[in-house]
């Protein structure tokens, strides 16, 4: 039978694991979204820990939040503007 202690960490990680989710879908920025992936992610490993599924938790460590992730990063560092003068909306000045 689970503990009170497991059972609030099943929940607190549950609420990060689902909040982290709907951040990343909801948020505008691509990099504050793939921020919120990797703790989604690292939530979701936490959980094979508590399954006694170390491996798995390794895996999806490694491959997701190691490999995923960075490509991810990397994706958005390299095709991130800067926005310009041309991009501002003009303003009349009379």
């Amino acid at each position: 039978m689970a503990t009170v202690y497991e059972m609030a960490a099943f929940l607190l990680f549950a609420l990060v694991t689902v909040g982290s989710s709907i951040g990343v879908v909801l948020v505008r920025d691509v990099w504050h979204s793939a921020l919120l992936l990797g703790a989604a992610l690292l939530s979701v490993a936490v959980h094979y820990v508590m399954l006694q599924a170390e491996f798995l938790a390794a895996m999806q460590i490694l491959v997701y939040v190691g490999g995923v992730l960075i490509l991810i990063t990397f994706a958005v560092m390299l095709t991130r503007t800067e926005p310009t003068d041309a991009d501002e909306p003009e303003v009349s000045r009379t």
